[in-house]
């Protein structure tokens, strides 16, 4: 048999490229085949890391702003054809906000600062195509704070300029991108976004996204009220509507910005990292995709890795396994995107604190069972 692995992380718990490794060891365990493994990821954390581990290059260091201000060490991939992968998380994600007392400070004053300084120093480092995945974020800032470390002004009513963070957008009076970096500007950016999300409203960056950052009901409505305010400065002076666009929301509005600000165009995660690992072709002599992440939800048919992967599996009637951790209600929808069969690797009903510290040994427990039965379904075949 040919076997393509090709996992998310399972999120807090193992990286993309321990979920193949420990996939690939159970299938070797018991069975004789051909297995190729792609570890992925859909734009969040650890989306560097797949597109090194999968295509080669190397990973570049360096301080940036933290989304609350102070210098975090931050990172991008450089490809070897001139590809970069700047991981929005890598400079402001949430876990850069450390104590839970800070949350509710990172509700107000998170920004994107460090996200924008990753993406200049990429295009400088000499990258034509710019990769920027969209996910994990501690910010609401509309990827003001990105843009203004990128040469984008924002002036408030008196025409002072400022560095616009996640509670100060309401004080944005105009905007100004013709002194965008050069070398950002002719260079061709693409975000890796999961969601469809309208940057505000109801299903919108704050109200969404919002609580999961810290923010309380009225903080909410702050921030929904500045995203409304400066998608309408954006549309005046940029002649851009950003309102309806899918996705704009996405990363506390980081969709909106990217698209408005650096001209970029948004793609769903898992299809930039499939077309550029070659996954159709390895699908033409593929028998078997073993897939996964951390839990499969309704969510999950808005185009994460599973069903990103299912879909592009079934239009070459390749049957898909998807090995999760979690299983909530609403996911049988997959089955109609190209997934065969669905495993958890919960073999215990505990509370994630205690699940996340045996998910290891879950999952290699759930890939031993498995490969035993395409072992014996092989022979047989035989």
């Amino acid at each position: 048999m040919r076997i393509v692995v090709v996992p998310d992380s399972f999120k807090s718990t193992m990286s993309s490229a321990r979920v193949a490794d420990i996939m690939v060891r159970a299938l070797k365990r018991h069975m004789d085949a051909d297995i190729v493994a792609l570890p992925v990821a859909d734009g969040g954390e650890g989306s560097v890391d797949s597109f090194l581990l999968s295509m080669g290059g190397q990973k570049v260091t360096m301080s940036v702003t933290g989304p609350l201000g102070y210098p975090v060490e931050g990172f991008f991939g450089l490809l070897g054809d001139g590809t970069a992968v700047v991981e929005m998380a890598a400079a402001a994600g949430l876990p850069l906000v450390k104590a839970e007392l800070q949350r509710e400070k990172a509700t107000q004053s998170s920004s994107t600062v460090g996200v924008g300084e990753l993406i200049v120093a990429a295009a400088r480092a000499g990258a034509t195509r710019i990769i920027v995945g969209l996910g994990g974020s501690a910010t609401t800032d509309m990827g003001t704070g990105a843009a203004a470390a990128a040469g984008v002004r924002f002036t408030d009513e008196t025409g002072e300029e400022f560095v616009p963070c996640s509670g100060t957008l309401d004080r944005i009076s105009h905007v100004d991108i013709s002194g965008l970096e050069p070398q950002v500007r002719d260079a061709e950016i693409l975000a890796m976004c999961d969601v469809d999300n309208p940057l505000f409203g109801p299903q919108g960056a704050a109200y969404v996204y919002g609580p999961q950052k810290g923010a309380t009901p009225e903080m909410v409505e702050h921030l929904d009220q500045g995203l409304r305010h400066a998608s309408s400065v954006v549309e005046r002076d940029l002649g851009l509507s950003l309102a309806d666009l899918k996705g704009a929301g996405a990363a506390g509005g980081m969709g909106a910005g990217m698209v408005g600000f650096f001209g970029a165009t948004l793609h769903r995660g898992i299809d930039i990292v499939l077309d550029a690992v070659g996954f159709d072709k390895l699908l033409r002599d593929a028998d078997l995709i073993i897939t996964g992440e951390g839990c499969l939800d309704a969510q999950s048919l808005e185009g994460k890795v599973v069903v990103g992967v299912a879909r592009r599996a079934r239009t070459h009637h390749v049957p898909v396994i998807a090995v999760v951790g979690d299983i909530h209600d609403g996911f049988e929808p997959v089955f109609d995107e190209g997934v065969t069969a669905v495993f958890s690797t919960n073999t215990r009903a505990v509370p994630f604190s205690e699940a996340s510290v045996r998910a290891e040994h879950d999952l290699d427990l759930t890939m031993d069972n498995i490969a035993r039965l395409l072992a014996t379904y092989s022979s047989s075949v035989r």
